[in-house]
Protein backbone atom coordinates (compact mmCIF):
# COMPACT_ATOMS: atom_id res chain seq x y z
CA UNK A 1 0.00 0.00 0.00
CA UNK A 2 1.62 3.42 -1.29
CA UNK A 3 2.08 5.83 2.01
CA UNK A 4 0.98 8.64 0.20
CA UNK A 5 -3.02 8.39 -0.23
CA UNK A 6 -5.71 10.44 -1.39
CA UNK A 7 -7.21 12.90 1.29
CA UNK A 8 -11.04 14.03 2.02
CA UNK A 9 -10.41 18.12 1.12
CA UNK A 10 -14.43 18.64 1.70
CA UNK A 11 -17.75 16.65 2.43
CA UNK A 12 -21.19 17.34 2.09
CA UNK A 13 -24.55 15.89 2.81
CA UNK A 14 -26.67 14.72 0.01
CA UNK A 15 -29.54 12.95 1.31
CA UNK A 16 -30.38 12.39 5.15
CA UNK A 17 -32.87 9.42 5.50
CA UNK A 18 -33.88 7.22 8.06
CA UNK A 19 -31.81 4.39 7.46
CA UNK A 20 -28.96 5.81 5.34
CA UNK A 21 -27.26 9.32 4.38
CA UNK A 22 -25.58 10.42 1.43
CA UNK A 23 -22.67 12.21 1.36
CA UNK A 24 -20.30 13.54 -1.33
CA UNK A 25 -16.72 13.98 -0.65
CA UNK A 26 -14.07 15.78 -2.42
CA UNK A 27 -10.91 13.73 -2.50
CA UNK A 28 -7.42 14.80 -3.00
CA UNK A 29 -4.99 12.40 -4.61
CA UNK A 30 -1.15 13.04 -3.36
CA UNK A 31 -0.41 14.51 -7.43
CA UNK A 32 -3.34 16.98 -6.69
CA UNK A 33 -6.60 15.35 -8.88
CA UNK A 34 -9.82 16.26 -6.84
CA UNK A 35 -12.45 14.14 -7.63
CA UNK A 36 -15.78 13.53 -5.96
CA UNK A 37 -17.14 9.99 -4.59
CA UNK A 38 -20.44 9.66 -2.93
CA UNK A 39 -20.44 7.66 0.07
CA UNK A 40 -23.27 5.73 1.56
CA UNK A 41 -23.57 6.05 5.44
CA UNK A 42 -24.53 3.46 7.08
CA UNK A 43 -25.47 2.72 11.44
CA UNK A 44 -23.84 -0.70 10.48
CA UNK A 45 -25.86 -4.29 11.06
CA UNK A 46 -25.61 -7.87 12.49
CA UNK A 47 -26.06 -11.22 11.05
CA UNK A 48 -26.45 -14.43 12.78
CA UNK A 49 -26.54 -17.97 11.69
CA UNK A 50 -29.17 -20.14 13.97
CA UNK A 51 -27.75 -23.69 14.95
CA UNK A 52 -30.78 -25.58 15.84
CA UNK A 53 -28.84 -29.16 16.51
CA UNK A 54 -25.25 -29.81 17.92
CA UNK A 55 -22.27 -27.87 15.87
CA UNK A 56 -20.50 -31.92 15.98
CA UNK A 57 -24.19 -33.32 14.21
CA UNK A 58 -23.58 -34.63 11.07
CA UNK A 59 -26.06 -32.07 9.29
CA UNK A 60 -26.23 -28.98 11.50
CA UNK A 61 -30.00 -27.77 10.75
CA UNK A 62 -30.04 -23.79 10.22
CA UNK A 63 -33.20 -21.80 10.43
CA UNK A 64 -33.42 -19.68 7.93
CA UNK A 65 -35.83 -16.85 6.77
CA UNK A 66 -37.48 -15.91 3.67
CA UNK A 67 -38.24 -12.27 3.71
CA UNK A 68 -39.89 -9.93 0.85
CA UNK A 69 -37.79 -7.51 0.00
CA UNK A 70 -38.78 -4.47 -1.65
CA UNK A 71 -35.21 -3.55 -3.63
CA UNK A 72 -35.24 -7.04 -5.20
CA UNK A 73 -38.83 -7.12 -6.12
CA UNK A 74 -39.28 -10.92 -4.05
CA UNK A 75 -38.62 -12.78 -1.62
CA UNK A 76 -35.33 -13.82 -0.26
CA UNK A 77 -33.62 -16.16 1.52
CA UNK A 78 -31.56 -15.29 4.57
CA UNK A 79 -29.96 -15.55 7.77
CA UNK A 80 -31.91 -13.36 10.55
CA UNK A 81 -30.03 -10.13 10.23
CA UNK A 82 -30.71 -6.39 11.51
CA UNK A 83 -29.32 -2.65 11.65
CA UNK A 84 -27.51 -1.89 14.92
CA UNK A 85 -29.21 0.84 16.99
CA UNK A 86 -27.25 4.37 18.03
CA UNK A 87 -24.64 2.64 20.73
CA UNK A 88 -26.22 -1.10 20.43
CA UNK A 89 -23.44 -4.04 20.73
CA UNK A 90 -23.41 -6.47 17.91
CA UNK A 91 -24.42 -9.57 19.48
CA UNK A 92 -26.77 -7.84 21.35
CA UNK A 93 -28.56 -7.04 17.79
CA UNK A 94 -27.73 -10.53 17.08
CA UNK A 95 -29.50 -11.62 19.60
CA UNK A 96 -32.59 -9.16 19.06
CA UNK A 97 -32.97 -10.17 15.70
CA UNK A 98 -32.64 -13.48 15.87
CA UNK A 99 -35.67 -13.70 18.48
CA UNK A 100 -37.52 -10.81 16.97
CA UNK A 101 -37.50 -12.54 13.37
CA UNK A 102 -37.49 -16.23 14.31
CA UNK A 103 -38.65 -16.66 17.65
CA UNK A 104 -35.70 -18.26 18.81
CA UNK A 105 -33.64 -17.29 22.02
CA UNK A 106 -29.95 -18.16 21.60
CA UNK A 107 -27.81 -19.97 24.52
CA UNK A 108 -24.77 -18.93 22.92
CA UNK A 109 -23.66 -16.30 20.41
CA UNK A 110 -20.13 -16.56 19.19
CA UNK A 111 -18.41 -14.05 17.26
CA UNK A 112 -17.45 -15.10 13.64
CA UNK A 113 -16.33 -12.23 11.37
CA UNK A 114 -16.99 -8.39 9.88
CA UNK A 115 -17.59 -7.72 6.69
CA UNK A 116 -18.28 -4.91 4.85
CA UNK A 117 -20.92 -5.10 2.49
CA UNK A 118 -19.87 -3.13 -0.58
CA UNK A 119 -16.92 -1.02 0.40
CA UNK A 120 -17.18 0.83 -3.14
CA UNK A 121 -19.59 2.88 -2.15
CA UNK A 122 -20.73 2.12 1.45
CA UNK A 123 -19.23 2.29 5.21
CA UNK A 124 -21.72 -0.57 6.13
CA UNK A 125 -20.26 -3.15 8.15
CA UNK A 126 -22.36 -6.40 8.79
CA UNK A 127 -20.78 -8.73 12.40
CA UNK A 128 -21.65 -11.87 11.31
CA UNK A 129 -22.93 -14.49 14.96
CA UNK A 130 -23.33 -18.39 15.22
CA UNK A 131 -26.16 -19.27 17.78
CA UNK A 132 -25.81 -22.20 19.27
CA UNK A 133 -27.90 -24.22 22.46
CA UNK A 134 -31.50 -22.44 20.87
CA UNK A 135 -34.95 -22.39 22.78
CA UNK A 136 -37.84 -21.65 20.90
CA UNK A 137 -41.08 -18.47 21.61
CA UNK A 138 -43.17 -16.59 19.15
CA UNK A 139 -41.39 -14.24 16.82
CA UNK A 140 -42.13 -10.24 17.01
CA UNK A 141 -41.67 -9.30 13.40
CA UNK A 142 -41.74 -5.42 12.64
CA UNK A 143 -44.75 -4.19 10.60
CA UNK A 144 -43.12 -3.95 7.63
CA UNK A 145 -41.47 -7.44 7.91
CA UNK A 146 -42.85 -10.14 5.65
CA UNK A 147 -41.01 -13.04 6.98
CA UNK A 148 -41.19 -17.07 7.11
CA UNK A 149 -39.03 -19.07 9.18
CA UNK A 150 -37.95 -22.52 7.99
CA UNK A 151 -35.54 -24.80 9.61
CA UNK A 152 -32.71 -26.29 6.71
CA UNK A 153 -30.23 -28.73 6.85
CA UNK A 154 -26.78 -26.87 6.66
CA UNK A 155 -26.12 -29.28 3.49
CA UNK A 156 -29.52 -28.07 2.11
CA UNK A 157 -28.34 -23.97 2.66
CA UNK A 158 -25.10 -24.83 0.99
CA UNK A 159 -27.21 -26.17 -2.20
CA UNK A 160 -29.03 -23.44 -2.09
CA UNK A 161 -26.21 -20.92 -2.55
CA UNK A 162 -24.88 -23.01 -5.38
CA UNK A 163 -27.83 -22.84 -7.21
CA UNK A 164 -28.60 -19.44 -6.54
CA UNK A 165 -31.71 -20.00 -4.43
CA UNK A 166 -29.53 -17.94 -1.49
CA UNK A 167 -27.79 -15.16 -3.61
CA UNK A 168 -27.94 -12.30 0.02
CA UNK A 169 -24.55 -11.75 0.34
CA UNK A 170 -24.60 -11.58 3.91
CA UNK A 171 -25.81 -14.95 4.09
CA UNK A 172 -23.75 -16.35 1.62
CA UNK A 173 -20.85 -15.61 3.59
CA UNK A 174 -22.26 -16.63 7.37
CA UNK A 175 -23.52 -19.70 5.93
CA UNK A 176 -20.04 -20.38 3.99
CA UNK A 177 -18.06 -19.28 7.14
CA UNK A 178 -20.02 -21.90 9.20
CA UNK A 179 -19.81 -24.63 7.38
CA UNK A 180 -16.30 -23.89 6.28
CA UNK A 181 -14.55 -22.73 9.11
CA UNK A 182 -16.53 -23.24 12.35
CA UNK A 183 -17.88 -26.84 11.14
CA UNK A 184 -15.09 -27.02 8.77
CA UNK A 185 -17.19 -29.53 6.65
Amino acid sequence: MPQDLPTCVATRRAYDGKLVKVEVDTVRTPSGTEFDLEIVRHPGAAAIVPLLSQPDSPDPAVLLIEQYRYATGGAIWEVPAGVLEAGEDPADCARRELTEETGAVAGSVEHLTTIYTTPGFTDERIHVFLATDLTQREPSHEPDELIRVEPVPLARALEMIRDGEIADAKSVVALLYVAGYRLNL
